[in-house]
C-alpha cells in the first residue's frame, strides 16, 4: 500500500514537473518570438519616446527569432525605413532602441542631423511644436539640439545591414558612431508607448 502510495506521489511530481516546464517553455517562445515590452533607458529617442517609457515590442514583425540564442529560424519581412527597433548594440552588451533610416542598398548621408538617401534630403516641417522629419511617407518628430551630431557618408548599406539612429538627433549615439548592424541584431518592431510617467497611454510609433 506504501509503495503505491509513494509511485503515485511520485508520478504526481513528475507530471507536475513537466507542465512548469512546459509553461516555463512557453513563457521564454513568447517573450523571444512573440512580443515583450522594453524600458527606455535613455533620452536618445526624444521627443516621441521619453526616458522611462514603456514600450511594447512585436517580435514577430520581421520573423520568427530562435528562443535559446540569437538570429531568426523564419525570417519574414525585413525592417524598413522609418521603423522604430529594438536591437543588441554592437559594440557593447546592452539592448539599443532606434529608428531605421535606411536599408540595404540605399546611398545614405547626414548633414547636420538631416537625412538624405541618393542625395535627396528627407523633408524636415517646423512648427508650433518643433521639427518632425517625413522619411519613407513616415512622420515623426525629431530633435536636432545643439548641432543634429556628427555628419555621417555619404556610404552604401551594405547587403543584409541597416543604419539606425536616434530621433533625438543631437544627442544619440547611433550609427553614426558604430556603424551598421545586422538584421540578425534586431529584434522587433516597438509599436507603441504603453506607459509614460507611470500612467498608463498609447502612444503609437
Amino acid at each position: 500500500m506504501l509503495q503505491v502510495s509513494n509511485d503515485r506521489l511520485l508520478s504526481r511530481a513528475i507530471k507536475q514537473g513537466v507542465s512548469l516546464a512546459s509553461c516555463l517553455a512557453i513563457v521564454l517562445v513568447a517573450r523571444t518570438s512573440l512580443a515583450d515590452q522594453y524600458v527606455v533607458p535613455t533620452g536618445s529617442m526624444l521627443p516621441p519616446i521619453e526616458l522611462d517609457d514603456r514600450v511594447v515590442v512585436d517580435k514577430r514583425a520581421y520573423g520568427i527569432r530562435n528562443p535559446i540564442g540569437e538570429g531568426y529560424l523564419v525570417p519574414l519581412s525585413d525592417p524598413k525605413p522609418g521603423d522604430v527597433v529594438i536591437l543588441g548594440a554592437p559594440d557593447e552588451p546592452r539592448t539599443l532602441i532606434k529608428r531605421v533610416v535606411a536599408g540595404p542598398g540605399a546611398v545614405v548621408s547626414v548633414r547636420d542631423g538631416q537625412i538624405a538617401i541618393a542625395g535627396r534630403k528627407a523633408p524636415i516641417v517646423r512648427d508650433g511644436f518643433g521639427e518632425h522629419e517625413i522619411l519613407a511617407g513616415k512622420d515623426h518628430r525629431i530633435r536636432r539640439i545643439p548641432d543634429g551630431g556628427p555628419d555621417f557618408g555619404p556610404v552604401a548599406v551594405p547587403d543584409g545591414e541597416f543604419l539606425v539612429m536616434g530621433d533625438n538627433r543631437g544627442d544619440s549615439k547611433d550609427g553614426r558612431f558604430f556603424g551598421f548592424i545586422k538584421r540578425d541584431a534586431i529584434r522587433g518592431r516597438a509599436v507603441g508607448v504603453w506607459l509614460r510617467h507611470g500612467a498608463i497611454a498609447w502612444h503609437p510609433l
